[in-house]
């Protein structure tokens, strides 16, 4: 059976998460811009930005079954040519109703993405026999610096909205192109054609991604004010400390694949929990500010690696198929990304917010302490478990 050269397999992977994180990166900008063109108070504004959200849930949760009875490589087509679409939309929306709308959209073409393209990344680490999933994921963070450098800079030189969005949907169409026929051709595998909700070893893969989420997106909801409340840093330097954590995680995975080759799955997710709860205590008891926000660094590269690594251990399980784990693990993921925004503040109201962030923290320990158990049956077995998707003749 014929296969892309690994080169090859290898780039049109790194593409589409650059893709995925590019395109998300693109709408940030745009937000004040769609909260005043519909003249809409904050409160609305924060329901409409649950549509994507919810549109990406849902799609979440249906695309490993198509990825099963499909293969990855149409889902990923999809799903990139669908942000590129959509993305526009998001400029022109004149009415809360079509802004949810098109948010649902983008959503969903995002979340069908991110789903099929990490099942793509486990086919092809078992193509190159080698860890690479922490720098498919770097390329995620690339492509999101990329996505909201390239919309601020074309805002700030009076570009309107959606000119920039379609040059960036139009990179983004371009790179797609480039990535359909490298990406790896499979057949459906009739056992991950269902959906099912995740079980075994899969149930806690996924709870602890949920767990990590949320810590990341506590970190880009709550760091400024954790900081500035403290006095550690001005009011007008709140976004340091995310941008350490940022600059920090994708420096992690640049380097992650090399650092999980030489030492392991189980030592990676020991270490860097450990890393990350260090950092959180840095973080909260260190009076300095230099100290303190150094913090934010051991944060980021402890955590860098553990969705990589979990991404994996999802992949290669053997109790339920892959394409169903990964896409269970997804969803709950990134529902933990949803859900964290309110549930730090909620725990804040009751114990202030250094209460919260101790609780993160904790939330941490849970993967070195686990750490065992999650690498336990990728390390008893001799040969890895059929792939979710059997790999065929690459398109052309």
């Amino acid at each position: 059976m014929a296969l892309p050269s690994s080169a090859a397999a290898r780039l049109a992977t790194r593409l589409a998460f650059l893709v995925a994180g590019f395109g998300v990166a693109s709408w940030a900008p745009l937000v004040p811009f769609a909260k005043t063109r519909l003249a809409i108070g904050d409160g609305a504004m924060g329901m409409l930005l649950l549509c994507l959200g919810l549109g990406s849930v849902v799609t979440m949760s249906a695309t490993g079954a198509l990825a099963g009875r499909f293969g990855s490589r149409p889902i990923i087509i999809l799903g990139g040519v669908g942000v590129s679409v959509f993305l526009p939309l998001l400029a022109i929306a004149d009415s809360p109703v079509a802004l949810g709308a098109a948010l649902f959209a983008f959503g969903a073409a995002l979340g069908t993405l991110d789903v099929a393209m990490n099942i793509h990344a486990v086919d092809v680490e078992r193509v190159s026999d080698r860890p690479l999933m922490s720098g498919f994921h770097a390329l995620y963070s690339i492509g999101g610096v990329a996505g909201a450098t390239a919309m601020t800079v074309m805002l700030s030189l009076g570009l309107s909205p959606l000119t920039g969005v379609i040059i960036n949907a139009v990179l983004m169409l371009a790179a797609m192109g480039l990535t359909a026929p490298r990406l790896i051709r499979a057949k459906g595998d009739p056992d991950g054609a269902g959906f099912a909700l995740p079980r075994g070893v899969v149930l806690l893969l996924s709870l602890l991604a949920a767990a990590t989420f949320l810590a990341e997106g506590a970190m880009l909801d709550w760091s400024a004010l954790l900081i500035t409340k403290n006095g550690l840093v001005a009011v007008a330097q709140g976004g340091l400390g995310f941008m350490l954590f940022s600059i920090a995680m994708t420096a992690g995975r640049l380097v992650g694949d090399k650092v999980v080759a030489r030492l392991g799955d189980e030592t990676v997710l020991r270490w860097g929990g450990l890393l990350a709860v260090a950092g959180f205590v840095v973080l909260l008891a260190a009076p300095v500010a230099v100290v303190a926000l150094s913090g934010f660094i051991l944060i980021g590269l402890g955590a860098a690696n553990i969705v990589p690594v979990l991404f994996r251990l999802a992949g290669v399980q053997t109790a339920m198929p892959a394409a169903q784990a990964i896409s269970a693990l997804s969803t709950i993921g990134y529902a933990g990304i949803l859900i964290g925004p309110a549930g730090i503040g909620g725990v804040a109201q009751i114990t202030g917010l250094h209460g919260a962030f101790w609780l993160l923290a904790g939330l941490f320990a849970l993967t070195p302490l686990l750490a065992g158990r999650l690498t336990a049956p990728a390390r008893d077995r001799e040969v890895s478990p059929p792939p979710a998707s059997q790999p065929a003749e690459p398109g052309r």
